[in-house]
């Protein structure tokens, strides 16, 4: 990096660590800073202080060399969820995540009433569950937004989004890459008699594609920065982690696909041609140039897992050892490789929230062995890790069943970490090859940058596909495993199991 080169930052709020990643012209990342935080549970609800926020966005740009050099920047975070502010932006209820499932009778209303899944974590679900609540803030409401497009707006002072972020809101018109206008006047008449003083289309943020103008950093952005940035940086659309996630992989092109896994595991395949009918576990939202994508979305992942991991680490430390966090993982990692395909038959649920695939609001982890079971530390690692995409493998089963094609899927995230293993086992859940790329280790704010790149340095009319393929990702090197007959024979006996098992959940979750 050198003192006159052109930079780009990519800022993501992810759902454990808020990160800003720089890149050079030449699109590889050159410094990064984060600053780790987490989810509180208040009065029934997931949430995340906005004072925090702030904190946490300094923080993470306090670590990232060459601020002077940037020419554009966005704004990423965790996408879904709920804020809401008055006219004069002041939040009228504490932020609700995407982690909440709270807006069931919502979002089965307006799925029936749009003939589209609308999941529990979409902001229009827990928009319209807060009328069905009578809550007192909803009159007030004259902004509804995400996580990304409130930091977007505050630095900016622009009250738009991407419209892959925008999909995650409210369903988009793939014509017009607006929202959907005869869904906007469904859900005005559902709410019309109710006398509320705003329309959906009023309290909505605008919707932009993937390199339009998306306004610059102001004065009054940089101060709530600490001046850490100078004003007059010019902005991309902010963005989802869906969005990001498939910008950092070049999974934006029909028949690609990515997994992005860590404390939430989800797929994102871009579709070729509309799903022949509404499936319930299956979101439809956008890239960030709008072409349609079906998402598979599951909200348990790595957190089981890592817990097991602290088990195992105070184990170690009876014995007066202090293994390396990193090095335990990985060790763990590859001796789940010794398990057997099936993984000895232990079985493993790893749901500490509920899964809108599964249809439950809430969860309990469960082990479970039969008394023949080979119970062996390889096998139970193994069992975990299978869990951690075992959800998400009923969701793919639908779309190929759909017959929806797929000739590449990228991996990326904490699951893929430890080379050969996390992909071994995705390949064999997905029958999809699986590669993951050596850039890809930044994530999604690598993803953000790149977009940004592309605002700041695109040339006229090139898409964001050509982009990434010619200008961003040719040559760049990465792993890729095919999945192999004999994993895939395993995982698809462990999810007989497993598909069992989700039935003690659902007891379980009644009684305890």
């Amino acid at each position: 990096m050198t003192a006159m080169e052109k930079l780009c930052l990519g800022i993501e709020l992810g759902s454990t660590r808020i990160k800003a990643v720089v890149i050079s012209e030449h699109h590889a990342p050159v410094s990064s800073g984060d600053y780790t935080w987490a989810s509180n549970y208040e009065n029934g609800v997931w949430t995340y202080s906005l004072d925090e926020v702030w904190a946490g966005l300094k923080a993470a740009l306090s670590g990232v060399k060459g601020r002077k050099s940037i020419c554009a920047m966005g704004v990423s975070a965790m996408m879904h969820g709920y804020l809401a502010f008055d006219k004069d932006w002041n939040l009228l209820t504490p932020f609700r995540t995407w982690q909440n499932t709270i807006t069931g009778p919502a979002a089965a209303e307006l799925t029936a009433l749009f003939g589209f899944n609308i999941p529990q974590r979409w902001s229009i679900a827990h928009l319209y569950q807060a009328v069905l609540n009578g809550e007192d803030h909803v009159p007030q409401i004259a902004h509804i937004t995400t996580l990304a497009g409130y930091v977007h707006y505050m630095l900016t002072g622009v009250n738009a989004i991407g419209v892959g972020e925008a999909s995650g809101m409210f369903p988009i018109d793939s014509k017009s890459l607006d929202y959907d206008g005869e869904l906007l006047q469904k859900f005005n008449g559902l709410v019309a008699e109710r006398g509320l003083p705003w329309t959906l289309a009023d309290i909505l943020p605008a919707v932009l594609p993937a390199g339009a103008d998306a306004g610059s950093l102001t004065e009054a952005g940089a101060v709530l920065l600490d001046n850490l940035l100078s004003p007059g940086i010019p902005f991309a659309p902010a963005e989802g982690d869906a969005g990001t996630g498939m910008t950092a992989t070049n999974a934006v092109a029909p028949r690609t696909g990515n997994v992005s896994a860590g404390t939430s595991i989800f797929s994102m395949v871009v579709l070729e041609q509309p799903l022949s009918k509404v499936y319930e576990e299956i979101d439809l939202v956008t890239t960030p140039t709008g072409a349609p994508v079906a998402m598979v979305h599951c909200n348990n992942c790595t957190n089981d897992t890592n817990a097991w991991i602290k088990i195992l680490y105070e184990t170690a430390e009876l014995f007066g050892a202090e293994p390396s966090i990193s090095e335990l993982f990985t060790r763990l990692y590859k001796k789940s490789l010794d398990g057997d395909p099936d993984c000895g038959g232990i079985t493993v649920c790893n749901y500490l929230a509920g899964e809108g695939v599964t249809h439950m609001d809430e969860g309990r982890p469960l082990v479970v062995r039969t008394p023949e079971a080979k119970f062996t530390l390889a096998n139970f690692f193994r069992a975990q890790l299978y869990s951690t995409m075992a959800t998400l493998k009923i969701g793919m089963d639908i779309l190929a069943a759909e017959g929806v094609a797929i000739d590449s899927l990228t991996g990326h995230g904490g699951l893929f970490k430890t080379p050969g293993v996390g992909q071994k086992y995705m390949a064999a859940a997905c029958n999809a090859p699986v590669t993951c790329m050596d850039t890809a280790g930044e994530g999604g704010p690598y993803g953000m940058a790149l977009l940004a790149a592309y605002r700041a340095w695109k040339p006229n009319g090139e898409t964001l596909e050509a982009y990434l393929n010619h200008r961003v990702f040719a040559g760049v090197s990465g792993a890729t495993v095919q999945p192999d007959g004999e994993t895939v024979a395993g995982f698809n006996a462990y999810m007989g199991r497993y598909k069992a098992l989700l039935e003690v959940e659902r007891k379980i979750v009644e009684v305890l």
